[in-house]
C-alpha cells in the first residue's frame, strides 16, 4: 500500500513556547489502515493531528519547517475547502466543532457546503444516523445532550462527509465502556467497508488495540517507536518506560515471558479473548 500521509523531518513550535511540539519527525501512514497514536500528555499527539488537517499552520501561530503530505500533495497546497474534503477531524471537546442549533442541522451543515444534492444528503443520513446511533437526538440542540451523545453528533457529522481519511483525537474521553465499545465498532465498519484511513489518539487501549494495524508512540515530540501492532507491543517493557502502560492481559502474559513460563517467541496475546485462549492452553486445556 502507498502512504497516504507522510511527515517529512516536520517540526512545529508553537510561538508561546521554547520547546517544539513536534521536532524533526518522520512518519508514513499506508492507505486503509487504522493507526493509533499513543504517549503521556503534552506529547505532540494533537498537533501531530491539526498538522494533518490544516489547522496548523492556518489558525495557530509558529514556527514550521519540514512537510506534511496528505495523498501526496502538501498540506499548504491545499486550499481549507479542498482538505475538508479529505481530511475529516473529530475533536477531542466535540462542542468546538458544533455550529448549528440541532443534532440533525449539525449533522448535514458539511454535506450542504460540499454541494451535495438533497438526494445525497437524505442517502448518507439514513446510513450515519443508525450507525452512529444518534436518531432520537435529531431535533435537540447539540450542546444540550450527554457527554457521549455529543461525542456521536461530532463522529457522525464527520463521517456523513464521507472523507477517505479520519482523524479522531481521543474520541472516547466522555463515553462510558459501553460507548466506547460503540464508537470503535463504528471504526470497524469503516475500515471493512470503506477501506477509511483511520487514525486515532486515544489513551484507553482496550478497544484500539484489536483493531490497530500500526502504532506510533510519541513522546515529547519525538516518534519514539512505530511499527505494526503486535511487534509493537512486544516492545513492552520500552513503552512501560515512556509510560504507555497496556491493557492488563498484555502485561500479564509479559511477565509469564519475562519469568519463563510463556514461550519467548509467541505473540503476546492483545485482547482477553485471545489471553484466556493462550492461558487455557499454557494449563493444559484446563479451566
Amino acid at each position: 500500500m502507498s502512504a497516504v500521509i507522510r511527515f517529512e523531518s516536520y517540526t512545529w513550535r508553537y510561538s508561546r513556547t521554547k520547546q517544539p511540539a513536534l521536532d524533526a519527525i518522520d512518519l508514513e501512514i499506508e492507505e486503509g489502515a487504522i493507526v493509533g497514536v499513543i504517549g503521556p500528555n503534552g506529547s505532540g499527539k494533537t498537533t501531530l493531528a491539526y498538522s494533518i488537517n490544516g489547522l496548523i499552520p492556518r489558525q495557530e501561530m509558529g514556527v514550521r519547517k519540514g512537510k506534511v503530505y496528505v495523498m501526496g500533495r502538501e498540506v499548504m497546497a491545499y486550499t481549507p475547502a479542498e482538505l475538508c474534503q479529505r481530511v475529516g477531524l473529530v475533536f477531542s471537546d466535540p462542542e468546538a466543532q458544533f455550529t448549528a442549533m440541532t443534532v440533525e442541522d449539525e449533522v448535514v451543515f458539511g454535506m450542504e457546503n460540499l454541494g451535495l444534492p438533497i438526494e445525497e444528503i437524505e442517502r448518507r443520513l439514513a446510513w450515519v444516523v443508525p450507525l452512529t446511533e444518534i436518531g432520537p437526538l435529531m431535533d435537540k440542540p447539540p450542546y444540550e445532550v450527554s457527554g457521549g451523545q455529543k461525542q456521536r453528533v461530532a463522529l457522525a457529522s464527520v463521517l456523513a462527509m464521507r472523507p477517505p481519511i479520519l482523524v479522531l483525537d481521543e474520541p472516547t474521553t466522555m463515553l462510558d465502556p459501553l460507548g466506547r465499545r460503540r464508537v470503535f465498532q463504528v471504526l470497524e465498519r469503516l475500515k471493512r467497508e470503506y477501506q477509511s484511513t483511520i487514525i486515532v489518539i486515544e489513551h484507553s487501549l482496550e478497544h484500539l488495540i484489536p483493531l490497530a494495524d500500526h502504532m506510533v508512540l510519541l513522546y515529547y515530540g519525538k516518534v519514539l517507536l512505530a511499527d505494526e501492532t503486535e511487534p509493537f507491543f512486544e516492545r513492552l517493557a520500552f513503552l512501560m518506560e515512556h509510560d504507555v502502560f497496556p491493557p492488563g492481559v498484555v502485561e500479564f502474559f509479559y511477565h509469564l515471558k519475562q519469568a519463563g513460563e510463556y514461550p519467548a517467541d509467541a505473540p503476546l496475546p492483545l485482547t482477553v479473548e485471545d489471553g484466556t485462549a493462550r492461558l487455557r492452553e499454557l494449563l493444559g486445556g484446563k479451566g
